[in-house]
């Protein structure tokens, strides 16, 4: 089971069929805007939607950021890198994936899954240690994102990008030691971006399994960009260069 916290994460499940048992929402909630759109769905779907106080939910929240409602959902399945595939072939699109070699921060991990969803990624790879995975506070920073993106949770992601590649998968990875420009990757190949962890960067055996290693142009003092930031910067370059080819 799996708590659901937000307006926008609450609808989102709701729309896109997640299991979910019941719903807490406050009593004193307008019913209106995204209160009502709960309301109304939930009805549709038979789910169960407790009016309570607004201390009842304080006690169930782990996110300390519920906005008055709280769904309690089937925990959100992982896929397989074979289901990625899948996905890939279904869209009849050349492969678009994103690996991330050790977030740790579960805001930023919502804030990619919702650019990753945005940006029309196939399917994002985790890996299972040393890692945040799809817990409450990165539902609800992924403001629903979650729903429409599939992650795969691997044990470790120097194999998984061995796999990548032997499925025919441009690996690149973004570093600011890359020596290549990240605009000048080619992402209509089929293609699949490493981001590193915070403050850590790419692990030595990523790298090595990479086909190429990219890097941001900096012209601040900063020397690196937050790793959701530096995620977001690339999948737009790569959409941008695959809306372009359709065109």
């Amino acid at each position: 089971m799996q708590i659901i916290e937000g307006r926008n994460p609450v609808i989102e499940a709701l729309r896109a069929g997640r299991p979910i048992s019941r719903i807490l929402m406050d009593k004193n909630a307008q019913a209106h805007g995204a209160a009502a759109k709960i309301l109304q769905s939930a009805k549709i779907r038979g789910v169960t939607v407790e009016l309570v106080d607004k201390q009842s939910i304080d006690r169930q929240s782990q996110t300390g950021s519920h906005q008055g409602i709280i769904a309690f959902a089937a925990a959100k399945d992982y896929v397989s890198l074979d289901d990625l595939f899948s996905i890939s072939s279904e869209k009849q699109e050349p492969a678009f994936y994103l690996v991330l070699d050790g977030i740790e921060d579960p805001h930023n991990l919502g804030a990619i899954l919702r650019t990753a969803e945005a940006t029309g990624v196939h399917g994002v790879v985790i890996r299972e240690r040393r890692a945040v995975g799809l817990t409450p506070t990165v539902v609800k920073a992924s403001a629903g994102a979650v729903e429409y993106i599939a992650v795969a949770m691997v044990t470790n992601i120097s194999q998984a990008i061995a796999e990548l590649k032997k499925n025919n998968v441009w690996v690149t990875g973004i570093d600011m030691a890359g020596e290549q420009d990240y605009s000048r990757v080619d992402f209509n190949l089929p293609t699949a971006i490493v981001i590193g962890g915070e403050g850590k960067g790419l692990s030595d055996l990523a790298r090595k399994r990479c086909d190429s290693i990219a890097s941001i142009p900096m012209k601040g003092k900063v020397s690196s960009l937050n790793a959701s930031v530096a995620a977001a910067v690339v999948m737009y370059e790569a959409l941008r260069q695959r809306t372009l080819k359709k065109a």
